[in-house]
């Protein structure tokens, strides 16, 4: 069991085997129809199967974040940086959304109902600079990962603490994820401690090894 640089206990260990096997899939295109779907006709993207349970999937290390180390970091490119513990994120308005989940290993999962945070709420609070365009999610296990500031900036885009009504398990990004339900679930950080906005744009983990820097399901961009 080791520590991450805040105190968090980290379970498991990096599976590199899993990660070679998936830039392996980036490599050799795998899993692509070459079809093109419309988000206004297809609930379900090219290549999709619809799943009732909600498979587990990370690095091979689960963080263990109890509420009285939990810490969220936003800074970066905004006039107003926040360091937020349990009790100031819990205390932020408080959003419920519905949204499909579309994983890049091709299972997607309709109708989760998730409770947190809405996106458009921390903008309103931490204001991005003019020049802020891009958004990196840090999370607990060291993964990061990229997205556009107008991506972000979505409606139905939350920084989910529960699912189904109920905290959200370790398992899944527990005790807060980020939930982006336009792209592959990628880019829904698990276990997020730092939203760092910034002017250019920096892929994260699993972009710098073949996968696409945006990932929007109905394009099937997977890999880039």
């Amino acid at each position: 069991m080791a520590e991450d640089e805040k105190g968090i206990k980290l379970l498991g260990a990096i599976r590199d085997k899993l990660i070679s096997r998936k830039q392996d899939w980036a490599r050799d295109g795998r899993l692509l129809t070459g079809t093109e779907g419309d988000p206004e006709r297809d609930r379900l993207p090219p290549g999709q199967r619809l799943v009732r349970d909600w498979p587990v999937l990370d690095l091979g290390v689960q963080p263990d974040i109890p509420a009285a180390s939990f810490r969220l970091d936003i800074d970066g490119l905004v006039e107003n940086s926040l360091s937020l513990d349990w009790a100031a994120f819990k205390a932020l308005p408080r959003a419920e959304m519905v949204s499909d989940i579309h994983c890049v290993t091709q299972w997607s999962r309709y109708d989760n109902r998730w409770h947190g945070v809405a996106a458009r709420d921390l903008l309103a609070a931490v204001r991005p600079k003019r020049e802020a365009r891009h958004i990196i999610f840090h999370a607990h296990d060291g993964y990061t990962t990229n997205v556009r500031l107008d991506h972000f900036d979505q409606p139905d885009v939350i920084l989910a603490h529960s699912w189904e009504g109920r905290p959200l398990e370790r398992q899944h990004g527990g005790p807060v994820r980020v939930v982006i339900p336009r792209f592959y679930f990628w880019k829904s950080a698990k276990w997020v401690r730092r939203l760092e906005f910034v002017a250019v744009d920096k892929p994260g983990f699993w972009e710098v090894r073949g996968y696409h820097n945006e990932g929007d399901p109905w394009k099937e961009d997977r890999y880039g």
